[in-house]
């Protein structure tokens, strides 16, 4: 009889069990193995793609580089001087340089005699304010300077261009030269008036293109580095 009581309270005990199960089961659901795993906000997916949202892809450096790297080719004394003859139709390279001589020659014993008449229309403001300050200069000190050319040796186109409508030419004058420079009291104070010297002058002109006065005008001197 007491073994009965026994079996009695094991099948109380299962039923309550089971009951129990499916009172969880009703409240928490049920893993049918199709269900999506929720992602741990903290973990780091190793394996699947980054993220693009944020991705901004950047330029392509090498073509820049490439570009910058790009030398621009000099600019030929022959495109110059086509330049030059699609604004103005007359120029002649050797007709100037031949002109470019005797300027040359001109500016020259005009400088050295301090005459500001000649020079005035055949050099450029700048210049003339240059030579004239330097004329007056001279004057002060009570020196004279003597320039005697014996011979110019060549005349050499380096560099011509258009400026807008301005036709820019420079050339290289190579020249035997006696130059000397007198105090007041007629003492040689420099050079040497028994010396020739071989001079190297460039000299840069312009000249408008639209102008119709057909002369040139002494823009620039210098002289070789």
């Amino acid at each position: 009889m007491g073994e009965g009581f026994y079996f009695v309270d094991i099948i109380v005990f299962a039923l309550i069990a089971g009951f129990l199960v499916y009172r969880l089961r009703s409240v928490l659901g049920q893993r049918s193995g199709e269900e999506r795993q929720r992602p741990n906000p903290y973990a780091v997916d190793r394996d699947g793609p980054p993220a693009t949202d944020n991705v901004i892809p950047m330029p392509d450096r090498s073509r820049a580089a490439g570009a910058a790297a790009a030398v621009e080719e000099p600019f030929s004394l022959s495109a110059g001087i086509a330049q030059i003859r699609s604004a103005d139709t007359g120029f002649d390279e050797k007709r100037f340089v031949g002109g470019a001589g005797a300027a040359f020659e001109m500016i020259v014993k005009a400088y050295a005699a301090g005459d500001t008449a000649v020079l005035r229309p055949l050099v450029s403001d700048d210049v003339y304010d240059s030579f004239a300050a330097e004329i007056r200069r001279r004057v002060a000190a009570g020196e004279t300077h003597e320039t005697a050319i014996d011979r110019i040796r060549s005349v050499e186109l380096l560099e011509a261009r258009l400026d807008g409508r301005t036709a820019v030419v420079t050339v290289k004058v190579v020249s035997d030269q006696m130059n000397v420079t007198r105090n007041a009291a007629g003492a040689v104070i420099d050079g040497d008036a028994a010396r020739l010297l071989e001079v190297t002058d460039i000299w840069t002109f312009g000249r408008d293109t639209r102008s119709r006065d057909p002369n040139w005008l002494l823009v620039e001197t210098r002289t070789p580095n």
